[in-house]
């Protein structure tokens, strides 16, 4: 893997810092307290071509992950932070990704150019109240219907799906016989989010407050044939491929937000002063917890573009994915934590910002998914040990 970063990354970079600098932390703090979706600093995103990065070049896109994380890099370390992360895991992941490695040539020529310009905004349904993580245990089901199917069931923890034009839903069209995998028999389905059939309840939540979470209650709803996305029945292997791009996602904007609060509690630290003349920076007390983070970042954002160079190379990265997932994960939730710690009661203030990266960070221990199941992964995958589940 080379490590050097081109000169048009170095732009790339630039134009997304300018870009988070531009809105700034205040903007954030506003769009969290009003549960406001980030709408005005996406479509900037869009005009400057940031958003559309791991789109074909066809598309106008570079079709690059690395490309994508150092940007999601920048816009997170500069006052973004990890909602406008979960756009990135929407929009060019299962939308742009979906679509173009799966989509049919229909697909492709029109979602693409809405999904570059922001015209298109996806949102994702997985997950499910009973199976949780147990993707393979979903019970929506898709019914043919004439040339097509009705879709009933139920979604949790459907992100965005209030500003989406589009949903990228997964279900099962049959159901494995008693000699096949457990994967086989699951399909997925790329429809108009606004289609009749589709209730929706907001899930009111502790952080990441911009970007709402949904329950989707699904009651026969009608989708047709040229909406199947991918391999009917077969479809597994293309969702994990989206997945653990997905992780790739998930752990740049986790690397960037660690940073961030990094440098917000050394920016107050530096100019704190108490029991004496000296900054409270200047104590190795305080200055160790921020050291231990900052090499701690380090080390799992170069596993995660590691992951996204694997990807780009068109070579296998789940375990570099996950891997990369785990660390930035554990990384980013203690930088939130100890940057918390060293500003003291300032760190819990709103005005400060960290305690809302804080709240922010702590959910992607939980998801996209679990610390535990990364680990259950490495022990199975890595190090081959018997499976526990």
């Amino acid at each position: 893997m080379d490590f050097e970063v081109t000169v048009e990354q170095t732009q790339m970079q630039e134009t997304a810092r300018r870009i988070a600098v531009e809105f700034g932390l205040e903007y954030w703090r506003r769009l969290d307290e009003a549960h406001e979706f980030p709408l005005e600093m996406w479509r900037a995103l869009c005009s400057a071509g940031v958003a559309g990065a791991l789109l074909p070049v066809e598309a106008g896109g570079s079709g690059s992950m690395l490309d994508l994380v150092l940007m999601l890099e920048a816009l997170t370390e500069n006052g973004a932070g990890l909602p406008l992360a979960q756009l990135f895991m929407l929009n060019p992941v299962f939308g742009g990704r979906a679509v173009s490695a799966f989509g049919t040539d229909a697909m492709r020529r029109d979602l693409l150019p809405g999904l570059a310009d922001g015209s298109v905004l996806m949102s994702f349904a997985l997950t499910e109240p009973d199976s949780g993580n147990n993707a393979l245990d979903i019970r929506t089901r898709a019914v043919p219907h004439g040339d097509g199917w009705r879709l009933s069931g139920q979604k949790v923890w459907v992100s965005g799906s209030d500003m989406a034009t589009h949903l990228l839903i997964v279900a099962r069209t049959s159901s494995p016989g008693p000699e096949a995998r457990k994967s086989d028999g699951m399909s997925m389905f790329l429809i108009d989010a606004r289609r009749a059939g589709i209730k929706a309840a907001r899930i009111a939540k502790a952080g990441t407050h911009p970007v709402s979470a949904f329950t989707l209650f699904l009651d026969e709803v009608e989708v047709r044939a040229d909406e199947c996305i991918g391999t009917l029945d077969r479809a597994w292997p293309e969702l994990l491929q989206l997945l653990n791009a997905e992780r790739i996602v998930t752990a740049a904007g986790l690397v960037g937000t660690g940073r961030l609060a990094v440098s917000l509690a050394c920016a107050y630290v530096r100019e704190r002063r108490i029991f004496g003349a000296k900054a409270i920076g200047s104590y190795q007390g305080v200055q160790f917890p921020l050291a231990r983070s900052a090499a701690e970042l380090d080390g799992a954002r170069l596993m995660n573009r590691q992951a996204a160079w694997l990807m780009d190379a068109g070579k296998p990265f789940g375990g570099e994915a996950n891997t990369a997932k785990f660390l930035a994960a554990e990384a980013a939730r203690a930088a939130c934590d100890r940057a918390m710690q060293v500003m003291g009661g300032m760190g819990y203030a709103a005005e400060f910002h960290v305690e809302r990266l804080w709240r922010d960070a702590r959910v992607f221990a939980i998801a996209p998914v679990p610390q535990e199941l990364i680990l259950s992964f490495i022990a199975v995958h890595q190090l081959g040990l018997p499976r526990s589940h």
